[in-house]
């Protein structure tokens, strides 16, 4: 980290990247746990990112082909949107219980709220988020799981939406979610 820490300054203040700050621990309020000197970078724009990865190959994602894994490019929409909405970027790695990739302060139930996107099939196996969400002490009451599945559920408190409904979220004084 300190052999590139201009060049990571460079980036994040030039507008270039997003910051996305590792936590040593999954609880209330996320800036006393932001301690960690890990940080992931994504890139600024999803545009410019899709055109990098796909090049001229975009009609498969428009036709939604299954050869496809946008996970990555879900996880810049919703840093983006995040960042949009006046939220601080922050997720949590560890061996044993995994990497969750979001989280923001739940305000109103002074607690933390994980959030995971998943651009496949399969986007009720997270066992990250589980391992997470299992732990008392974290104090996690709520999560959501964004992905291309179009119903909106709760299971096992865990709030499932559309990619898409992440355009809605808004960081307001009292509470930290607000789905309009």
């Amino acid at each position: 980290m300190s052999d590139y820490s201009d060049e990571f300054e460079y980036l994040i203040h030039s507008g270039i990247a997003l910051q996305v700050q590792a936590i040593s621990q999954p609880s209330y309020p996320i800036v006393e746990k932001s301690g960690k000197n890990l940080l992931k970078l994504y890139l600024n724009d999803v545009g410019i990112f899709t055109g990098i990865l796909y090049q001229e190959q975009i009609q498969a994602i428009l036709n939604d082909a299954r050869s496809v894994n946008l996970g990555a490019v879900y996880e810049q929409v919703v840093a983006q949107e995040l960042v949009a909405h006046g939220y601080r970027l922050c997720y949590y790695d560890n061996k044993k219980m995994g990497e969750v990739d979001f989280f923001i302060d739940d305000v109103e139930n002074m607690s933390v709220m994980p959030i995971e996107e998943k651009s496949g099939k399969d986007y009720y196996v997270h066992s990250a988020l589980a391992n997470i969400m299992a732990v008392d002490d974290y104090g996690i009451r709520q999560a959501v799981v964004l992905s291309n599945e179009r119903e909106i559920r709760v299971k096992n408190n865990i709030l499932y939406l559309p990619i898409y409904s992440v355009m809605f979220f808004k960081k307001q004084r009292h509470s930290c979610l607000i789905l309009h």
